[in-house]
């Protein structure tokens, strides 16, 4: 398919009033920067708005923190906040679509040089048929660009058949996983809001991280979602992906504590009490925003 090496940005784009609520987020900067790289990467993949690697190999969060050069929870983060904002689409084989990618992209310029590039096949192949009389058999087709052309029809025709069906996302949540036996069990009853916030928190992290989060909260006797929400929006911050990167973070707390610092490490250090924690608000699932400390 023929490159693409440019994107339509508005320059009223920062007046948008999802642009302006990613704005207020936590790694607010690291989020807009993913955002145009999603765009930049649709424009170079060249589908109608869908990003992937090839036509059956979608981009994994792991593959997108690698090529955007972004810790992987940002990323996850990222494409979150975008699907819930409804920016981009997500497919029941997990390929990314911008929405409205028209905004971004001459759908229609780059839909007159797919037709000359057809007319152009078609009078190559109306030459090669006249060169050779009557011989109707296969054609070769000259160096240059005619058999990238080719490709690109092909391509587009199954892009269209495969990848044109946008479905729901994909609920991966689980009432019945450890973390919401454990909270029941230690904590109370989660209300409805409490456990979308839960799974979300799941999706972006991952359940040993959302646990160890809740055990600690019981552990200092603050036992609730907020106070361990608090936790983890600290340990986002602090590009934490696993418990060996908490270890590392408590180590770091107990060598400046050894040096000076005094006060409780579980609630000093664990607990955001800053404006900028955030939370899943607002009534809908996963949508972020800022939220108020318990």
């Amino acid at each position: 398919m023929a490159e693409v090496k440019w994107i339509k940005l508005s320059v009223q784009m920062f007046e948008d009033e999802k642009i302006r609520l990613i704005e207020s987020m936590p790694e607010a900067d690291m989020l807009l920067i993913i955002w145009v790289k999603l765009l930049a990467q649709a424009g170079k993949t060249n589908a109608n708005g869908y990003i992937y690697l090839n036509e059956k190999v979608p981009y994994t969060d792991e593959m997108l923190a690698t090529i955007f050069n972004r810790p992987l929870n940002i990323v996850r983060l990222a494409l979150k906040t975008f699907q819930d904002f409804d920016m981009i689409e997500m497919t029941d084989d997990q390929f990314i679509a911008i929405s409205n990618w028209e905004k971004h992209q001459n759908v229609e310029g780059l839909d007159k040089i797919r037709q000359q590039t057809r007319d152009r096949v078609a009078k190559h192949r109306e030459m090669k048929k006249l060169q050779a009389g009557n011989d109707t058999g296969n054609v070769t087709l000259t160096q240059g660009n005619a058999t990238d052309i080719e490709v690109e029809i092909d391509t587009d025709i199954n892009i269209e058949k495969e990848l044109d069906k946008r479905n729901n996302r994909k609920n991966n949540g689980s009432k019945n996983s450890k973390v919401h036996e454990y909270y029941h069990s230690n904590i109370g009853k989660a209300n409805a809001q409490t456990q979308r916030e839960l799974k979300v928190w799941i999706e972006i992290l991952n359940e040993e991280l959302v646990m160890e989060a809740l055990k600690r909260s019981v552990a200092a006797k603050k036992a609730s979602w907020s106070y361990a929400r608090g936790i983890l929006s600290n340990w986002v911050k602090s590009y934490v992906q696993n418990l060996s990167d908490v270890e590392v973070l408590d180590n770091n707390f107990a060598k400046k504590r050894k040096e000076g610092e005094h006060g409780k490490p579980s609630e000093q250090h664990y607990r955001n009490t800053t404006p900028e924690a955030f939370t899943i608000t607002g009534g809908q699932v996963g949508r972020i925003g800022r939220g108020r400390q318990a």
